[in-house]
């Protein structure tokens, strides 16, 4: 045995006998309703048989821990209670046990995975010694060989003598959720994760939604955004993050936007100057034909595409990378350049002849199709609060967030906290800037950049951002989904998400199918509760019965590497986040 100070089946500690066996519970059979009393035994305090005790069961070849979650007495007992038969009889009730997990009976502290075989009739049961459990919980998610880096977070609801102290890979190794219902207790929990992860050196950024986490962290940088200091220069945002803010519609306008900018990209990789290429005539003459560029703009009409076309695929790879490295007040002058016929055409002898190797002349009709584009585009450029946050006017600076992102990533700090409390909620800016740092970060962790340095992104209120769409004019709906495909790819490139909601049934059931671990506060709401219970495992789903009478900092935590699911409480963290609700009765006039 592991520990000889701990022996699961003394004889102090009994309870009943198993009375029936089902696949998933057991029911047991109490001889005397005085074991169900608490009672302290060589100094530990043990509560006896009382509903969300553990205990432990004694079988043939493994032993079984398992949680008490119902009791009741036999009818004929039932009939005769009253306040004398309390006081003068002894009871015999049976209670229902959940089989949580089997381990070795000659080494206790060697979990089964999976419950391999079942307590058979008779075998006894015994009060669950607290300090049995806490080691349990210490060692899940610890695989042979590893050296467990145990965190403590609270202790258990059931035994408070019980510290729940776990390995930090078993809560942040397949993504987590902090859930439950305003007041539960989730932004501490957070809070509480946040320190302990800096405690052991970890690295985690977090996107504050409401500003509530402004305390003073170990080794936190605070990045406040919306005063137009520190922006999202639209020149780290992808092309397909333009479109979120621009909305163009699909049949008329993307081509028209797609153009312009691939023009502008050019103009900028060929620095403002003319395209040039000499030609062989049918005659064997050399002609050096042109593609006009002036005042940063590549002038189409009347121009000839050769020179174009061969930049361009000389340097495909470059203008084609997604990124929308180019200047931006240009574009609407530059998708009215684009609004030209496809090709020209000369008359000789009053003969129409095609020219298909130069443009055509401005065409009117696509200009008309265009106009609310061009209108939109100005308009984004030209408001405060899209420029407070992308600064479409400034040049690209040490100050914007994707530096500040490179610079804690090979940096000494241990916290980068986002802080969108300031950010307005018009134009769905927070959901699109939100994205555009979950896409950034997404890239970084498909090129391999966390491989060495894990990063754990937690993300508050995550149901303003997750689970959005972007409309266009038309109507067609755009996916805000950065954060969807961090959840599906990238635990194996070491960015791991913490999501906290209070609403999880509006995160993506896809993502919320993804989170190895969950943290789940106060639930009342049947919508939520059936979200969790659909993306917790079934074996777990009894256990889920306590949410709506979880108190305050109380929670299930449950998940893939925990073989049993923990009812806990967590420990008030060292800074407390700012999320306490205003006091009405500060309305009264002071007499």
């Amino acid at each position: 045995m592991s520990n000889p100070r701990i022996n699961p089946f003394r004889h102090e500690y009994f309870l009943g006998y198993i009375n029936q066996v089902y696949p998933q519970f057991v029911k047991i059979h109490f001889p005397s309703s005085v074991l169900l009393n608490g009672f302290t035994h060589q100094g530990q305090e043990f509560n006896g048989g009382l509903v969300g005790n553990f205990v432990v069961i004694e079988g043939d070849k493994f032993g079984f821990l398992g949680r008490i979650t119902e009791l009741s007495l036999p009818e004929s007992e039932r009939l005769s209670l009253n306040e004398k038969a309390f006081q003068t009889s002894n009871f015999h009730p049976t209670g229902r046990i959940e089989i949580l997990l089997s381990f070795d009976l000659y080494d206790p502290f060697s979990v089964k995975k999976g419950l391999t075989s079942y307590p058979n009739i008779g075998a006894k049961v015994f009060v669950g010694s607290g300090e049995l459990v806490q080691v349990y919980m210490s060692r899940f998610g610890v695989k042979d060989g590893e050296s467990p880096e145990v965190i403590r977070l609270g202790h258990l609801v059931s035994n408070p003598s019980t510290e729940v102290k776990v390995n930090l890979q078993s809560i942040f190794g397949r993504h987590c959720a902090v859930v439950g219902t305003t007041g539960g207790g989730k932004s501490y929990t957070v809070s509480r994760l946040l320190e302990s992860l800096s405690k052991l050196d970890g690295k985690a950024i977090l996107l504050d939604a409401t500003g509530e986490y402004d305390g003073k962290y170990e080794g936190m940088k605070s990045i406040e955004i919306g005063n137009g200091k520190h922006v999202f220069h639209y020149s780290q945002l992808t092309i397909d993050d333009l479109f979120y803010l621009i909305r163009p519609s699909s049949k008329t306008q993307v081509p028209k936007l797609m153009e312009g900018i691939r023009s502008l990209k050019i103009v900028n990789l060929n620095k403002n100057k003319s395209l040039f290429r000499e030609v062989t005539l049918p005659d064997n003459t050399k002609l050096t034909v042109e593609t006009k560029i002036e005042g940063g703009l590549l002038k189409k009409a009347g121009s000839d595409k050769r020179p174009y076309e061969e930049f361009y695929f000389r340097n495909i790879s470059t203008l084609e990378d997604g990124n929308s490295n180019f200047d931006i007040e240009k574009l609407t002058f530059q998708i009215t350049q684009e609004c030209i016929w496809d090709s020209a055409s000369r008359w000789e002898n009053k003969v129409k002849i095609d020219m298909p190797e130069r443009w055509g002349e401005r065409n009117d009709g696509d200009v008309s199709y265009c106009i609310s584009l061009i209108s939109r585009i100005n308009n984004i450029i030209n408001s405060s609060i899209y420029q407070n946050i992308f600064g479409f006017k400034k040049e690209f600076t040490d100050q914007d967030i994707t530096k500040v992102i490179d610079d804690f990533i090979t940096g000494d700090d241990k916290i980068l906290r986002l802080n969108f409390g300031n950010i307005p909620f018009d134009f769905q800016v927070r959901e699109i800037l939100a994205n555009a740092i979950g896409k950034y970060l997404l890239n970084k962790a498909r090129c391999k950049e966390f491989k060495n340095n894990p990063i754990v992104l937690f993300i508050d209120e995550a149901h303003q951002f997750l689970n959005k769409n972007i409309k266009d004019e038309y109507f067609d709906l755009k996916p805000l989904d950065a954060f969807d495909s961090i959840a599906k790819e990238c635990r194996k490139h070491g960015l791991f998400l913490c999501i906290s909601t209070q609403m999880p049934r509006d995160i993506p059931h896809g993502t919320l199918s993804q989170m190895g671990t969950f943290i789940v506060h106060r639930l009342i709401n049947p919508n939520d509760k059936e979200a969790i219970s659909n993306a917790c495992s079934s074996a777990n789903k009894n256990t889920l019965e306590f949410l709506p009478i979880l108190g305050e900092g109380e929670a299930i935590l449950t998940g893939v590497d925990f073989p049993m699911p923990i009812i806990m409480k967590f420990d008030k963290p060292l800074h407390e986040p700012n999320s306490k609700t205003p006091n009405l009765n500060n309305n009264r006039k002071k007499i």
